[in-house]
This record gives C-alpha cells, structure tokens and sequence, in this order.
C-alpha cells in the first residue's frame, strides 16, 4: 500500500537524529521557480497572499531567503523529522528504528505545495507554502495547475516500484485533490476518524490530524500491506465502523477520549 500524508505548516526546531541513507526530493528542479517568485514578495505580499500574520510572513521572507541547493545534511532535514504538525506527532518518525524508516521510505509519501511530493528521509529546507495558494508562476494561475500531472506521475512509479496494489489517502482534501487519485486503476481508501459528540459522532480535526499520523505509523510498524487489515487498527480507542463504512471509505469511531 502507498500511504499519503499533507505536510504540515508547524516546523520542528530540535536537531534531527543522525539518520543514514537520506535522499534528495524527485522533484525537486520543480521547486526552484517557486522559490524564486516567492523571494521578490514583500512580508507585507506574502502575508496577503498565504494569508498568515506580519510575524509568519517576515520569518518566510527569510526562509525564502536562506533557501539553497545542493541539500546536505548540514542545511537540511529529513522531511518527515521537519514537519511537526499533529499529523507528525501521531507518525513520530523521530523514534522509529532504521527498519522502520526503510519501509516508511518505500511506502509513505508527503504531498507538498513547494517541493511535490516527498519521501520521509528526502532533505528539505524550512518552508511556508500550502497547497492551495494562489502562486502564480508562468500561465498557472496558482499550485494546482504549477504541478499539473508530475505528482501523479511520481506517485504511479512509486506504486509500480513499491508493488502496491492500493492507496491509503490520509491527506487532506486540499492536497489530495493535487493528484488524480481515479487514474491509478487501484483502489483509493481514505480513513476517516470520528469522535462522539453529543448523540453523535463528528469528525474533529485536531484529532483527525494526529489519527491520520498515528495510522501510517501503525502501517509502517505492523508492515501492512494488505487494506483489510487496517480495520484491526485501535490507536487512541479508535473503533472500525463497518455499518458507517464504505468499500473506499473506513470509518472509525471514539466513544471517549482518552
């Protein structure tokens, strides 16, 4: 199974564990364009066009700035060690073993408005640049159209590199909109975790977020790579739901939170 991941806008500032047999991102050639657009940006435009305050938008300003290639680890960090939003704190590759890390690296991807898409121990700089930002850069008018089909087509070697047959999507919607999941010509499964509120039950993101890290952890872990067995999955008193579930959508509940 290919698992696919957001990224997250919170970045880590702990140093990384050494980790060997890092990589440099498939695409990314692609970034550099982006790059260089967003360094003519005032704070004052690029708070207007990512729509973050004036103290986000100066420390981008300097990111921007500071950002070059050839990665090394000197200047840059393993990506799934960078992003530190709650998806990456339910992944917390930080303590995974190498073998860990390994089949993480064959099977799990980071959708990424800047660098395309991402294994875990591709290196990347410090970035602000979501998904759906309106950048324009030559005739696309924003990120969407700037990656057109090269995602998918990173995606679909990947699927045949891998020899998966099935793609657990837990990106969110901004971002896995960027990829032509119905061309894959294998199943699309998107895990959906909900909380009881009240008489019911409601997705709550902050929760959704971790769930969604902590699933792709349990995947890499267990080794799984079979989709039935992802129903088995109880982190944090989650529940399979088969009558809320769907062939392409696994639902899961909490009564309680713990």
């Amino acid at each position: 199974m290919l698992l696919l991941l957001s990224p997250a806008k919170d970045l880590s500032t702990l140093p990384a564990p050494t980790v060997k047999c890092t990589t440099i991102p498939v695409l990314l050639e692609h970034s550099q364009p982006l790059v260089n657009k967003i360094r003519g940006f005032t704070a004052k435009r690029l708070s207007k066009l990512m729509g973050v305050n004036p103290k986000i938008a100066e420390l981008n300003v300097e990111r921007y700035q500071r950002w070059n290639t050839p990665f090394t680890q000197k200047n840059a960090t393993p990506a799934a060690m960078l992003f530190n939003g709650e998806a990456y704190r339910g992944l917390d590759a930080r303590s995974m073993d190498a073998a860990d890390l390994a089949f993480a690296q064959h099977y799990l991807r980071i959708l990424s408005g800047l660098y395309g898409v991402l294994r875990p121990l591709d290196l990347m700089q410090p970035y602000r640049l979501e998904m759906g930002t309106k950048l324009k850069v030559g005739r696309p008018k924003d990120l969407y159209g700037y990656w057109g089909t090269r995602i998918s087509d990173v995606l679909k070697e990947d699927l045949v590199r891998s020899g998966s047959k099935a793609i657990i999507n837990l990106a969110s919607n901004e971002y896995s909109k960027v990829v032509q999941l119905d061309e894959f010509g294998v199943p699309v499964i998107t895990p959906v975790f909900k909380d009881r509120v009240g008489a019911g039950y409601n997705m709550l993101m902050v929760y959704a977020k971790h769930q969604r890290g902590a699933m792709a952890r349990h995947v890499i872990q267990h080794r799984i790579l079979e989709p039935n067995k992802l129903k088995k999955y109880d982190g944090d008193g989650y529940r399979f739901s088969k009558e809320d579930s769907t062939e392409t959508e696994f639902v899961f509940l909490r009564d309680t939170r713990q």
